[in-house]
């Protein structure tokens, strides 16, 4: 049987060490602060933002949850960010995505302060990281897909690494951080235009899962004794679940668990991770932005 990598026990301990920064911080008189954006009332978002807003106040962040009108422009949603950037309080800034169509996600990336870009998306913060800038702020949820394989033993260096997906939330920040120096991998970026993704895959010590797609990799898509990283959260129709549907990764797991060293499930793998990243990111920035270490 795989060793189940559990995203919620993992995300829980980083979240103590994240606490304990946050009571030194403020110790000293500096309380970090997170400011995150809702427009519109799409439920799944509305329930990560409550997620995050929840975990701040538990681990003694400043939390402002900023909840706006679908019909928010985009020049008003600009002058929101104006504000938060001068804030002194708030130390990091997330749009939550995705946004109504007539706002532009990308111009109001580059409109944050890359100091306070906790999300780790605006162009300076992926130059950083290419450049491996140990001050960068990297994207959440693969920087928590890095830590679930450091946290349960899984050595990245000399590992044949494929991810699956080339997005700049995801697949490209997570090919950067699998090449960096200390994880060492050898590192191939598929995609929904791969040629034979399978022959590919088979070819990994390591996959990553980021394409979108629900029960895309079966058992045909891993060797024996692969590492399985799901980052993949679809809802699929589900008559006989309350809600009417349910939640699987990008990677059939019943079929392909059987043939892992290790693997994580859907829910309760990398999702949590992703939150607890982005605490972990508020400390960054506030601690770049004081001067505080």
């Amino acid at each position: 049987m795989p060793v189940i990598i559990d995203g919620k026990a993992t995300a829980a301990r980083c979240n103590e060490e994240t606490a304990r920064d946050i009571a030194a911080l403020k110790s000293r008189g500096i309380t970090p602060g997170l400011a995150v954006v809702l427009l519109g009332e799409n439920p799944a978002s509305q329930a990560y933002v409550r997620s995050k807003d929840k975990i701040c106040r538990e681990l003694g962040m400043h939390s402002r949850k900023l909840e706006l009108a679908a019909a928010t422009s985009q020049e008003e949603l600009l002058r929101l960010i104006t504000e938060l950037n001068a804030d002194p309080a708030i130390h990091g800034i997330l749009v939550q995505s995705p946004c109504p169509p007539q706002i532009d996600e990308s111009a109001i990336v580059r409109a944050i302060d890359p100091r306070k870009d906790v999300d780790g998306f605006h162009p300076l913060n992926v130059a950083a990281l290419a450049m491996e800038d140990p001050s960068a702020l990297v994207p959440c949820t693969p920087l928590g897909c890095l830590e679930l394989l450091r946290a349960h033993g899984i050595a990245t260096a000399g590992a044949r690494a494929v991810v699956v997906g080339r997005s700049l939330i995801v697949g490209k920040p997570m090919a950067m951080l699998l090449l960096a120096k200390g994880a060492d991998a050898t590192v191939t970026v598929a995609h929904s235009r791969t040629a034979d993704l399978a022959a590919v895959t088979r070819e990994a010590d390591i996959v990553i899962a980021a394409i979108g797609r629900p029960n895309l990799l079966g058992a045909e898509h891993v060797r024996e004794g692969a590492v399985v990283i799901d980052v993949g959260i679809n809802r699929i129709d589900e008559p006989a679940d309350p809600r009417g549907y349910r939640l699987v990764g990008d990677v059939d797991f019943a079929a392909v668990a059987p043939k892992c060293r290790a693997i994580t499930p859907v829910p309760g793998g990398v999702g949590p991770m992703t939150i607890a990243m982005l605490m972990r990111n508020t400390v960054r920035a506030c601690r770049n932005l004081t001067g505080e270490k």
